[in-house]
């Protein structure tokens, strides 16, 4: 009695070959299909079983990659416009950027004083962008997430001392860990005394009469005590 032409078990892609006629899949070593006898050697190559991600998948992932290499590009070529079209700080200056990092470094702002001292490249003038966007008067503008930092003349010309730089420094920081300008300016307010910028020292300082006036604009609810209801209410 014929035995029926079934299909045999098979354990990988090697053991089979399917036939391009009829689809009938065959041993490995068959030269011909065992239903319509036509020669195997002449018919598609074995059939092979999925293995891995399908194709598909790694479709998506070629073209996640590509986006990801795209953005990283982008933002590189990005940031060296800015570091091309704008003028770095002098050897000078840079000293007393180090000197308001120190400051900030001996009142406990580790985080601030990491990112101020290693991803922060600064500069003396603006770039395109900065011009592109314009600024009220301001001591400093940074460029997040490019950690461009720009000081501009008053930062070193206005500033009284090593401890005001610290305070626009300080703000500066907030903007190189992504805080915006509202955030910015209600730690720096906050956190003032630490840093030894007091009133009592400073009250009349053209630094401090500026940001006192931003900080009361952006951040009224630090502004609601004493007689009048205007005072300043941190401590």
């Amino acid at each position: 009695m014929p035995q029926p032409l079934t299909e045999p078990f098979v354990t990988g892609a090697a053991s089979r070959r399917k036939c391009a006629e009829c689809g009938l899949v065959n041993f490995a070593e068959a030269e011909t299909c065992r239903r319509c006898h036509t020669d195997l050697f002449d018919a598609r190559p074995p059939v092979a079983e999925t293995a891995g991600t399908p194709v598909p998948a790694r479709r998506i992932g070629r073209r996640i990659a590509f986006i990801g290499v795209v953005v990283v590009l982008s933002i590189f070529g990005w940031s060296r416009s800015l570091l091309l079209t704008s003028t770095p700080i002098n050897d000078a200056q840079r000293q007393l950027v180090l000197h308001a990092i120190q400051t900030l470094e001996h009142a406990g702002f580790s985080r601030e004083v990491i990112m101020l001292r290693n991803f922060a490249n600064y500069r003396s003038t603006d770039n395109w962008w900065n011009e592109y966007l314009g600024h009220r008067e301001a001591y400093a503008a940074t460029n997040f997430p490019l950690g461009v930092v720009t000081l501009y003349p008053p930062f070193f010309s206005v500033a009284s001392d090593d401890t005001e730089r610290a305070a626009i420094l300080l703000h500066e920081a907030q903007h190189l860990l992504g805080a915006g300008e509202q955030a910015a300016l209600e730690l720096t307010w906050r956190q003032k005394n630490r840093i030894g910028w007091t009133a009592e020292k400073y009250a009349q300082t053209k630094v401090w009469r500026n940001t006192n006036e931003w900080t009361a604009t952006e951040v009224p609810s630090l502004f609601l005590c004493g007689a009048d209801g205007h005072g300043d209410c941190t401590p």
